[in-house]
């Protein structure tokens, strides 16, 4: 297979450990492994003092997947555990062909849409509509867009980069539609738990339709991206067999530490999610005032959910223009919209770190 360079994750490595102000990152504040194993219960220690560094289950250690169950309403056997990255590689692999085509809510995560063009599928973008200063899911668009051949929907909840979230009764008419035709939904679920109204968080899609499946992780609401810990959920067992197989020419099976630190992440997974939302919640503030007091340069978009926001530039000037200058005269990173493949004039800001504050006043400096 072959694919493009993924845009994103080329301006990351371009300059995320050069600059000294990160403006953008999508994940939450991290800690240390000591501090994580703190409080998460003797059992947890003993695991990790009698840790071998030995091959691990390639489905997962049977805790972290009991853990994983309870996160989503389903059971150990509905979920297997791998990178969150290689969870899209893998599923977009064994669901499609190249005569399928695939609608992908958009903007996007690349690798959504790249991995089933990638595969030789026809790819149509389902953009998020913007209606004074909100995004909105266009439905009437999702309707109009299936074809006989239509395999998959990709949609992402809360959504990256805009920090969209849906109502209930709207991801019911997504599951809905699909359903009706039969055709398979693929949810990525890896900022589920940042909602900014904790009573508008969704079900998981795999609790609600057989025919999907859903992906989550560590990286971004608990904040430990480092362990490469994720997960695929699905009721649909033939398709968890045929990954677990594909996993074999993969990573074949987790880090056999990362396993452990991420059984200690999910005891505590309902405080480490909301340190997560106390960080976002107080940056949030930040990030709306400085942008609402700036009418005159920027257009502010109000998320709902995640740890990303995605306001637009207002003027002349080219958004990627923008950034670059940002990166060399203060050395503060924001993301151009143009590593998601679309050209409105927006940039990705991340609002799940510490330093939050001195990054936004870098920013505030360079705009004079």
């Amino acid at each position: 297979m072959k694919v493009r360079d993924f845009l994103l994750e080329r301006y990351f490595a371009k300059y995320e450990f050069t600059v000294k102000y990160l403006l953008s990152p999508s994940d939450c504040e991290s800690m240390g492994a000591e501090e994580l194993l703190q409080g998460s219960g003797p059992d947890i220690l003993e695991l990790w003092k009698g840790l071998r560094l030995s091959y691990t289950e390639s489905r997962g250690h049977p805790m972290l997947r009991e853990a994983i169950a309870g996160l989503s309403g389903t059971v150990p056997e509905e979920n297997l555990v791998l990178n969150p990255e290689e969870g899209i590689f893998l599923t977009m692999n064994v669901l499609l062909d190249g005569n399928d085509h695939v609608i992908v809510l958009s903007p996007a995560y690349q690798s959504l849409y790249e991995i089933p063009k990638s595969l030789g599928c026809e790819v149509t973008r389902w953009y998020l509509k913007k209606e004074k200063g909100a995004w909105k899911l266009d439905i009437p668009f999702l309707e109009g867009a299936l074809k006989e051949n239509t395999r998959l929907v990709i949609v992402n909840f809360p959504h990256n980069p805009t920090g969209f979230l849906p109502t209930e009764d709207e991801l019911s008419k997504v599951i809905e539609i699909t359903s009706k035709r039969g055709i398979f939904l693929f949810s990525d679920e890896m900022y589920r738990g940042l909602e900014h109204d904790p009573e508008k968080r969704l079900p998981s899609v795999p609790s609600l339709y057989r025919k999907s499946a859903a992906l989550g992780g560590l990286s971004k609401t608990y904040g430990l991206p480092g362990l490469r810990v994720g997960w695929i959920t699905s009721t649909d067992s033939w398709l968890l067999d045929r990954i677990a197989s594909l996993k074999d020419y993969t990573t074949i099976c987790s880090s056999a530490p990362s396993e452990i630190l991420a059984i200690a992440a999910l005891r505590r997974g309902e405080e480490l999610a909301e340190r997560s939302r106390s960080i976002v919640r107080e940056n949030l503030a930040l990030a709306r005032r400085f942008f609402l007091e700036r009418k005159d340069r920027f257009e502010w978009f109000e998320p709902q959910g995640g740890s990303t926001a995605f306001p637009r530039l207002l003027g002349n000037q080219h958004v990627k223009d923008f950034c670059e200058k940002a990166v060399t005269e203060k050395s503060v990173m924001i993301l151009p919209d143009t590593v998601f493949d679309v050209d409105w004039n927006h940039f990705r800001i991340g609002v799940g770190r510490e330093n939050f504050s001195e990054a936004l006043g870098k920013l505030a400096e360079f705009i004079g």
